[in-house]
């Protein structure tokens, strides 16, 4: 290859595919006894001014307890809930799709792993059933039975249940969990997408076979140049198979940047509390925060989150400021950012 080929093929892999910007949904709380008569509607703000990049060839990984919000942006960027604010983009264009052609035509592009395969799968319904409705749905099942077949065979291929006739006729129930994940990663791959959102796609599986499953991911994202978006609690595994870690708390982002920098140099208080509930072998010695550092308490209800920094309740270092004032964010290096006011380098 030339050296401009190379250039533009290294250009072609990191190629923004998928964009939020202030990505923001609150929901209705159903009103019950006297509320029903009040004219105010109280609502569950569960993501706020979230904003991302999803990139051909990498990995991004959403990190955060439960309640963060990380499936609601996962579902907002599906389309799958209309948005309260913000804006998704596609290839640098504004998309609005909840329904019809341009829906089918959007999650041709951008298809979503879910985190319990069982439940994503009908029971009642055979391998060959979930994998041949993807395929005609999105027009690739060929103008044959025998391109069909080849299809259905080239799918169960790529994600490493062979041979394939020993899976293609059985019921989700006669699979074992990493198998029935796999068959939904087919389903996703069915559509020839560019993006995958995996919704914690590794949780609900034994830990002796979450491996394989990201290790698959990997190799699709390498091998098809795919842009995936990796939703987990577990901010071990984002180090291990995300190029860059986004880490959310109470439906907004606290901090950024390439995982290695995120998991072994934590800037925000609530990524070191992550840390510390997750602890990681190869941790750089002397990080360990000592047990005042470490913080305390639950999330905060998010109908009435608290003012300022939302992790202000359980942050050690919480300052006045932080009480009141919500805050932006400071870069802590090159990428690498934080919403946190112990970084404001203009405080008194």
């Amino acid at each position: 290859m030339t050296a401009s080929s190379m250039k533009s093929s290294a250009s072609a892999t990191t190629e923004v595919v998928l964009e939020a910007d202030g990505l923001t949904k609150h929901f209705p709380v159903r009103k019950r006894g006297r509320e029903v008569l009040s004219r105010v509607t109280r609502m569950v703000q569960a993501v706020d001014d979230v904003s991302l990049t999803l990139r051909r060839g990498r990995v991004t990984a959403l990190v955060g307890e439960s309640g963060s919000g990380k499936s609601t942006v996962a579902r907002l960027l599906a389309q799958l809930y209309p948005r309260t604010a913000g804006e998704v983009k596609l290839h640098g264009k504004p998309v609005t799709a909840t329904s019809g052609k341009r829906f089918r035509a959007y999650s041709r592009q951008v298809q979503m792993i879910f985190q319990d395969p069982f439940a994503s799968l009908n029971p009642v319904h055979t391998v060959r059933y979930h994998l041949t409705r993807a395929l005609k749905i999105h027009n690739r099942a060929g103008a044959s039975k025998e391109d069909l077949e080849n299809a259905l065979t080239g799918l169960l291929a790529r994600v490493q249940l062979t041979p394939p006739e020993r899976y293609i006729d059985k019921f989700p129930h006669e699979l074992s969990g990493g198998q029935r994940q796999r068959v939904a990663i087919a389903r996703a791959l069915g559509a020839d997408p560019e993006v995958l959102l995996a919704d914690e796609p590794v949780s609900m599986l034994d830990v002796s076979i979450r491996l394989g499953v990201l290790n698959l991911l990997r190799d699709l994202k390498e091998r098809l140049h795919l842009a995936i978006l990796y939703i987990t609690h577990d901010i071990a595994s984002a180090r291990y198979f995300a190029d860059e870690t986004m880490v959310m708390y109470a439906g907004r982002v606290v901090e950024g940047g390439d995982s290695e920098t995120v998991t072994q140099q934590p800037a925000h208080p609530y990524t070191q509390l992550l840390i510390d509930s997750a602890p990681d072998p190869d941790q750089i010695a002397g990080y360990r925060t000592s047990e005042k550092d470490r913080g305390s308490g639950e999330p905060p209800s998010l109908i009435n989150p608290p003012s300022g920094c939302r992790f202000h309740p359980r942050c050690p270092h919480v300052m006045e400021r932080c009480k009141t004032d919500l805050p932006p964010r400071f870069d802590i290096s090159d990428g690498h950012f934080a919403a946190c006011w112990l970084y404001d380098k203009e405080k008194a």
